[in-house]
């Protein structure tokens, strides 16, 4: 019969391995549909009679933006995996949970590096700047900056699950003996 304390690491375990799964796969849907959004953003409309297209590709910020997402998925799927492994294990060396953290991390500050680049241009985009001579294109790609602000929100959702991802994992890699 096992000890009570056993017990209670086990469903510890259990249960850090379920939010785990969890959250990441939710990060990992929210990023994925960030960047089909805005891969798949492009709207042709006349101004002053003049045919004028607008795409994610003619920025690089939101080129950023896209890619920024695509990784983050991309790795959020391989984190899945490398916890599904931690999750068949009853013992689990704490120095992974070290390095679950250090993902998490990165993860979430490329997150808020392309949130912030998709933000202040869509600002630009949306406000224009009078002080730069930028004017306001939205009320010209309405459907254009409808679509970038989708995929910017879904965006900040995968940086919010990452936030809590990295503070899950710093608290329980705290658990390294030095």
């Amino acid at each position: 019969m096992e000890k009570p304390h056993t017990i209670r690491i086990l469903k510890t375990h259990k249960s850090f391995i379920l939010t785990q799964i969890s959250l990441r796969f939710l990060a990992a849907a929210s990023t994925l549909a960030a960047t089909w959004i805005t891969f798949t953003t492009k709207q042709t409309t006349l101004v002053f009679g003049i045919q004028i297209d607008a795409r994610y590709s003619y920025s690089p910020t939101f080129k950023f933006f896209a890619y920024a997402n695509l990784i983050a998925s991309a790795f959020t799927f391989l984190s899945l995996f490398f916890v599904f492994l931690l999750g068949n294990k009853p013992a689990v060396d704490p120095t992974h949970y070290f390095y679950i953290f250090l993902h998490d991390l990165i993860m979430t500050v490329l997150l808020m590096g392309g949130c912030a680049a998709a933000t202040a241009i869509g600002y630009v985009g949306k406000y224009g700047n009078s002080h730069s001579g930028w004017v306001a294109i939205c009320g010209y790609f309405g459907k254009f900056c409808n679509r970038i602000t989708a995929a910017s929100l879904l965006s900040y959702f995968g940086f919010l699950l990452y936030l809590l991802l990295t503070v899950i994992s710093a608290n329980k890699s705290r658990q390294i003996q030095v």
